[in-house]
């Protein structure tokens, strides 16, 4: 009987470090996750199209119909959301049939009993996002482009974004050494990386498996939303919860609020958006974007307009501001400071609420 002590044994495993095979077992993960993706992604995208072509082919029935265009679009959407929940809005709806029409089934079928068989999860490699941002190239020569590119040098969707973007089509038509700049624009930056994670957790991939999306970016960031929508209905009456990570799509793009309240005295959406770092530009940039939005899409007629509260957690340093420059009138404005918390009192509640979480955290790593 061998010895399985025997370090001379020659069937024996060769030993390795704990972190060499914690770096093996996280490189199988995150492949598995990014095939789970892909495989999610193309049966999705094959299913749009398929939905796609019946609409059309509906459309193109040959009967006197009413339902044509945008009504069409408009019912499909009511019908679908009311079955199946998100997802299904006239946006998303148009983008279904408009992939049947730019991708016929003569472009993507090699035979004609793959035509016969419907859309194949085989004939659509690129992820659905990928695909709203090439049917966003109005240009059939630059599409095609951009789509040869993108599955010749496996570009994400940030990068085909960057690109199109970019006129890259243009810019490559008009190099005089276009190999050049097809070999440059191979190259990935690294704002182009996508984690597994983020592939999984896509907003439209999500409402087609059917799950939520209400996820935070960590769990200081979860416990500070959490607590700061305490706090505020703790303060009276006046604030009404209405929503916690509410979505938005502003062209072909998701976003997040982080919360959402309705006050009831100055009768008017509050939108809250919580940063883990220093204030910039930027985030005022867009808070002004998530109250235009709210103002055209959340906001009821006899409402006010929405105010917007930026509250920036980072370490060293707290700060709460109100953004009220969309607002008509000084009188307006006005009213709102006097009707909302204090920034200061805000501030003062944050930072409190950070360090004891981070010291409750430090106890639990001892």
């Amino acid at each position: 009987m061998s010895d399985k002590r025997n370090p001379g044994n020659k069937h024996s495993a060769p030993a390795i470090g704990y972190d060499a095979m914690m770096t093996g077992v996280v490189v199988l993960l995150e492949e598995a996750r990014r095939a789970s993706s892909r495989a999610v992604n193309s049966i999705m995208t094959a299913t749009y199209w398929e939905i796609g072509r019946r609409i059309v082919e509906y459309e193109q029935g040959g009967e006197a119909r009413a339902e044509y265009g945008a009504a069409l679009i408009k019912r499909v959407s009511l019908d679908l959301t009311a079955r199946f929940g998100r997802g299904f809005s006239p946006v998303n709806v148009s983008q279904m049939r408009k992939l049947y029409q730019y991708w016929p089934p003569e472009r993507i079928f090699q035979t004609p009993s793959e035509k016969s068989g419907g859309g194949s999860a085989a004939c659509f490699p690129l992820p659905w996002s990928c695909y709203v941002q090439l049917m966003a190239v109005e240009n059939p020569e630059a599409r095609a482009f951009y789509e040869a590119e993108a599955l010749r040098g496996v570009w994400k969707v940030r990068q085909l974004d960057r690109q199109i973007s970019t006129l890259f089509y243009e810019r490559t038509a008009l190099s005089r050494n276009k190999a050049a700049m097809l070999k440059k624009g191979e190259k990935p930056l690294p704002e182009d990386a996508v984690t597994p994670e983020v592939e999984i957790r896509d907003p439209l991939v999500l409402e087609f498996l059917g799950l939520k999306d209400e996820y935070s970016e960590n769990d200081l960031e979860e416990a500070l939303i959490l607590h700061l929508e305490s706090f505020l209905l703790e303060l009276g009456g006046d604030f009404t919860f209405v929503g916690r990570q509410r979505r938005l799509r502003i062209g072909n793009s998701w976003y997040r609020v982080d919360l959402l309240f309705f006050h009831r005295r100055l009768r008017c959406l509050v939108v809250i958006d919580l940063k883990l770092g220093k204030f910039t530009h930027a985030d005022a940039g867009q808070m002004h974007m998530y109250l235009n939005y709210a103002r055209e899409h959340w906001t009821h007629p006899e409402e006010n307009p929405p105010v917007g509260l930026i509250i920036c957690a980072q370490k060293d340093h707290a700060l709460a501001h109100y953004a009220l420059e969309n607002l008509p009138n000084k009188v307006l404005a006005a009213e709102y400071k006097m009707a909302l918390p204090d920034e200061k009192a805000l501030v003062a509640e944050i930072d409190k609420t950070r360090k004891a979480l981070e010291t409750r955290q430090q106890g639990k790593n001892k």
